[in-house]
């Protein structure tokens, strides 16, 4: 019952954790209904809201920093309820043929992923645009939606193949396919886009290597490789703000931060086949063991790749990640974040076992990031701003839907009414106008 950011339904684990676009709150789904947190404080975990609702949810999206919640409960797993949280009330609802995989939300356009299709809502009266129909079976609910709507466009990402990684980006306000991009050789496991749409991050059921795409021409711009002994079950990918950095969440202990500048930039091309590229990796410990690897590994980085074969020199001549941060459990899902709290750049970490770990991470140097505190996400004493700490700077421990509104049970209007000022409220707040304008 928790879900990853860039898809995946994990039912064997005890709640629902993501943030929201500019991780700025993380959204939680229990057994008992959902919370909203704020995240601008390292010593205080803020609860901004709990569900009255004691339903068992599956998912909670919000939408930014506005009072928008987009829920689905475990028992009705086929249905969509949209919510204005502040005010407790249910804006409406809609009904789809199969289970809803993931919720996808922006400023303009609400996308809800099944497993072989796809529907595309306008968020100011919820209207369906369009729907995607007969996709490659995608059972996590692989996906990613640009959240940037100021250029009048946003961007969809879908896989296109269930036996390849290849890439579909979907225009969401034009409604028209914009480019298919051959990403890696096994199916698609993660997907994110950067704050503006114009950076795409992938990766793919094998784990090893993540690859960062031109949004515009679909060309290979980075490739970041996590480790070189393993491959692993990629759980969450998150860019920050500036697009400078990328974090990488696994089922192993070690969370990686890449860093995207001209050194770790790759040659240009598009895909995953043809001339090995540049790139930039990991060669921790954790992640290579000793002995031979890691002698071969710091010779390869020291300049002796012509003794190699070409393949393996690529793979070896790189440096290590930029950043890395540690847990001391793993296998357990979760979601990562890069944001700056208190002036500071922070990783925070949500696991679906019910904590939120925040690190400081040195963007100047990089190295191992500094684990500040643990929130629990469950304990109502730990949600209403008392403070678990672990003790220093060390590991932390442990068919097209049919839809009703709430006042009449019916299809909502399309335009104008109670139903559209409702939602364009919620989502707006104040700064919405009765002409339709917003600077939100």
């Amino acid at each position: 019952m928790a879900f990853m950011e860039g898809g995946g339904c994990f039912k064997n684990h005890s709640i629902f954790v993501n943030f929201n676009q500019d991780f700025t709150s993380l959204a939680v789904g229990t057994n008992k209904g959902y919370r909203l947190f704020a995240l601008n404080s390292v010593d205080r975990l803020e609860k901004i809201h709990q569900s009255a609702d004691c339903e068992d949810v599956a998912l909670v999206e919000r939408l930014f920093s506005s009072s928008l919640v987009a829920v689905v409960s475990l028992p009705s797993s086929r249905k969509l309820k949209v919510c204005h949280f502040k005010k407790g009330t249910e804006i409406t609802s809609f009904s789809y043929a199969n289970t809803i995989l993931a919720v996808k939300l922006n400023r303009s356009r609400v996308v809800v992923c099944l497993e072989e299709s796809l529907y595309i809502h306008n968020i100011r009266d919820m209207k369906v645009l369009h729907t995607i129909r007969d996709t490659p079976a995608n059972p996590k609910g692989v996906c990613a939606l640009s959240s940037n709507t100021e250029k009048g466009v946003t961007y969809l990402a879908y896989p296109g193949s269930t036996s390849m990684g290849e890439i579909q980006i979907f225009d969401t306000e034009n409604i028209c396919a914009k480019i298919m991009i051959p990403a890696h050789n096994s199916p698609l496991a993660a997907l994110a886009f950067n704050a503006n749409g114009s950076l795409l991050a992938s990766a793919s059921e094998k784990g090893t290597v993540i690859r960062v795409f031109s949004v515009n021409d679909g060309s290979r711009i980075y490739e970041l490789r996590r480790g070189l002994k393993r491959c692993a079950t990629i759980y969450s990918l998150a860019f920050n703000v500036e697009s400078t950095l990328l974090a990488c969440a696994s089922n192993f202990e070690t969370v990686h931060i890449f860093k995207l500048d001209e050194n770790s930039a790759s040659g240009g091309s598009s895909g995953a086949a043809g001339t090995p590229q540049a790139t930039v990796g990991s060669l921790s410990d954790a992640d290579v063991g000793g002995g031979w690897m890691n002698f071969v590994g710091k010779a390869i980085l020291s300049g002796s790749s012509s003794l190699l074969p070409a393949a393996m020199s690529d793979v070896f001549a790189q440096g290590r990640s930029f950043a890395t941060a540690r847990l001391s459990l793993t296998g357990i899902p979760c979601v990562v974040a890069l944001t700056t709290v208190e002036r500071q750049c922070r990783l925070l970490i949500a696991s679906t076992a019910g904590y939120l770990y925040v690190y400081n991470v040195n963007t100047e140097h990089g190295g191992e990031c500094t684990f500040l505190r643990q929130h629990n996400l469950i304990d109502d004493s730990q949600a209403t701003g008392v403070v678990t700490t672990c003790g220093g700077a060390t590991s932390p421990g442990s068919a097209a839907p049919t839809s009703t509104t709430a006042a009449s049970g019916t299809a909502p209007a399309i335009a104008g009414g109670g139903f559209m000022e409702t939602i364009l409220r919620a989502v707006f707040g104040q700064e919405f106008s009765s002409s339709g304008s917003s600077r939100y």
